[in-house]
């Protein structure tokens, strides 16, 4: 990894507007390490595609820094930023042969026969797809050209990878096994790998670290699990991961803990993360799974009163959407460890949770 005071890429104050008017990145400050595998993460037009192109050389920064191993790539054309690059649409030449498709590359860059055909037969087999050098792409599914790119972008062994949500085209079932075969790749590797994606699970699966966009700005950047337990703000806790909310008051604060008043429920504690003044509004953050069902009584701090509005059987667990504090949309997930659990729609309960298991946020 590089320490703090040398990170591998240095991102310093980027800005970038297309027309002018408008900021697509504002004021973007992040270090990634070297070997690290950091995921840009966010919803459509968050600004994680543009600051992945402008990395790459595609795009130019409107205002600000990018630094590469200490050295500014701003007006560096993309092919002297060695750099490998896997899109979506994995972007192969069609008349050429596997092989044919990744020797490109090598070629440009005046190697020898021996050894382009060393690189060749490494990248391929790092992919599983050292009988296939002889195909086109065409006579490949989906997956295989998936693998071909990833080969393609790794064959000349760069110093960065960087990939524009890879798996888009894949099936859920495909798309998963990439998941891990991208991230054991990595592991065995130890490039530098920056990954676009909008989905959640893809960036908690494969990332050591996550920053999450959104209107043009990182919202938090963190370890996987500790964006998905602890996130700052509301964004992030609705965006990674399944997440209840209820909207109430803060009527105390003590520390790191804080009251909460629900309406028409009384009051409840919740960790108190960005709250700071008594009377404002606050979303109560709580994860699906941290919800217990008909509570021993006195076993937790917070309890409410609930009607089952719906029930669904997933197999390892049940998926019981409630009624509470008149919303209709309270999750709870229910493991179907100890033998089905029962429950009916129509049915009155109770739910309740621990309080360090609830997060009271600013709800803007």
């Amino acid at each position: 990894m590089s320490d703090a005071n040398n990170p591998f890429v240095k991102f310093t104050d980027i800005q970038k507007t297309y027309d002018g008017e408008t900021l697509v990145v504002k004021n973007l400050n992040l270090d990634i390490n070297r070997g690290e595998f950091l995921t840009m993460l966010g919803p459509s037009g968050s600004g994680k595609t543009t600051t992945l192109m402008m990395l790459a050389g595609f795009e130019v920064p409107t205002q600000g820094c990018i630094l590469l191993e200490g050295r500014s790539i701003v007006n560096m054309p993309p092919h002297k930023r060695d750099i490998g690059m896997v899109f979506q649409n994995y972007a192969l030449f069609p008349h050429m042969t596997v092989e044919e498709n990744l020797a490109f590359l090598l070629k440009v860059r005046k190697l020898g026969k021996a050894e382009i055909e060393a690189k060749i037969k490494r990248a391929l087999d790092l992919v599983r797809l050292g009988a296939h050098g002889k195909r086109r792409p065409g006579q490949l599914s989906g997956g295989q050209q998936q693998r071909v790119a990833l080969a393609r972008a790794l064959v000349f062994d760069p110093k960065l990878v960087l990939m524009d949500e890879p798996l888009g085209a894949l099936d859920k079932q495909l798309r998963e096994q990439m998941q891990l075969e991208i991230k054991h790749i990595h592991e065995d590797l130890g490039v530098t790998v920056v990954y676009v994606t909008h989905d959640q699970r893809e960036a908690l699966t494969m990332s050591d670290r996550i920053a999450v966009f959104n209107d043009g700005m990182i919202q938090q950047l963190a370890a996987p699990a500790e964006l998905y337990e602890r996130p700052r703000n509301a964004f992030v806790a609705q965006f990674v991961g399944e997440n209840n909310r209820l909207h109430g008051k803060v009527v105390a604060i003590n520390g790191a803990t804080c009251r909460v008043e629900l309406p028409g429920e009384g009051d409840v504690e919740a960790l108190a993360v960005n709250v700071e003044v008594v009377g404002r509004p606050t979303v109560l953050s709580l994860r699906p799974e941290r919800v217990k069902l008909n509570p021993m009584p006195g076993s937790l701090p917070n309890v409410l009163s609930a009607r089952v509005a719906e029930v669904v059987y997933l197999g390892d667990h049940v998926r019981a959407r409630v009624s509470v504090c008149g919303h209709d949309d309270f999750v709870i997930k229910l493991p179907n460890s100890e033998g089905v659990v029962q429950v009916e729609p129509g049915e009155a309960i109770t739910v309740g949770w621990k309080m360090e298991d609830c997060r009271a946020l600013d709800p803007s």
